[in-house]
């Protein structure tokens, strides 16, 4: 199984497309130890030929264009995509988005809980996918469900839990006062191939790690987690808004309450921080909250990371 990282930002990608901050002007300018960074999504293949895709964010054109594996063949005919299905952990923007960009009249297969497609039936503008071509398929929490599109096997299976989040931002207004803590609004995956057996955990959003999370990623091979902010008042002390990561529905990398903390007796044999706001100190390959993380194990994710499972 092939896991390739297509975006490893948070909402914005980095540099942000308005943000001065230290970081964002760090990047632009090409300082040491800063990379550009896209919007967070992952793809994933069994044969490097047929793909799917685990979120589809605003910079999916610009991922496809940088992901050789991604596009057309010379073989293929002339409207082609190994891009078979997309499987959505959220309705974030920052994770739907790119969905408005393989409006192309392409079959594939989209995976989401109920909340989530509900959300997407509920705005017309994608309605641009065409239902006979794109179909939207509900996952079942706890539920095993093989992956295929376009009349393709892809001989994954995507098993969808729920993780402690927030409801998309703008549907806050709509649900308030709790924004978002049922069942569905947040989901993490496993993700298996079916042939070998090996496996994977992708958790790019989570609030809080409670016990049954812990139970679950106890000595797996490999997690991709909510690398969002290092600090929970970060974007408060950098002047950028005025939101906690915990009001953002992001539990931070520090802290006793921090991913650091409830990692430490998992056993995760490979840790990997994705989703990172451009705000985040560990952005920063030679910084103290870099040298921090690497300390206790994880990597920062970088895009175009590909890792062979």
């Amino acid at each position: 199984m092939w896991i390739k990282v297509l975006g490893s930002g948070a909402g914005g990608g980095f540099p942000q497309w308005n943000c001065n901050c230290a970081n964002c002007q760090a990047v632009r300018s090409h300082a040491p130890g800063f990379y550009p960074r896209t919007q967070s999504s992952l793809a994933v293949s069994t044969d490097r030929l047929n793909w799917l895709l685990l979120n589809a964010s605003p910079d999916l054109r610009e991922q496809i264009a940088k992901t050789p594996q991604l596009a057309p063949s010379h073989a293929d005919c002339v409207r082609a995509s190994p891009i078979k299905a997309v499987a959505l952990t959220n309705g974030d923007v920052d994770h739907v988005a790119g969905l408005l960009s393989m409006r192309e009249a392409q079959p594939f297969s989209v995976y989401a809980a109920r909340r989530v497609i509900d959300a997407l039936g509920a705005n017309p503008i994608f309605s641009i996918l065409q239902p006979q071509l794109v179909p939207l398929v509900e996952l079942q929490l706890d539920k095993r469900q093989e992956v295929s599109g376009a009349q393709i096997d892809l001989g994954l299976e995507l098993l969808p839990f729920s993780v402690p989040g927030k409801i998309a931002l703008y549907l806050e207004n709509k649900h308030a006062p709790n924004f978002g803590t049922q069942a569905g609004d947040t989901l993490g995956f496993k993700i298996t191939n079916t042939k070998s057996g090996k496996f994977f955990y992708y958790i790019p959003g989570c609030a809080q790690f409670n016990q049954s999370l812990s139970d679950r990623l106890h000595e797996a091979p490999l997690v991709f987690f909510d690398g969002t902010l290092f600090h929970e008042n970060e974007m408060i002390d950098q002047g950028l808004i005025g939101k906690t990561g915990s009001r953002m529905g992001h539990m931070n990398i520090d802290g006793p309450d921090g991913s650091l903390k409830a990692f430490e007796k998992l056993n995760v044999v490979r840790k990997i921080y994705i989703h990172l706001n451009n705000s985040n100190p560990a952005l920063n390959d030679f910084s103290r909250e870099h040298a921090i993380v690497t300390a206790a194990g994880w990597e920062v994710a970088k895009d175009g990371l590909e890792i062979e499972l």
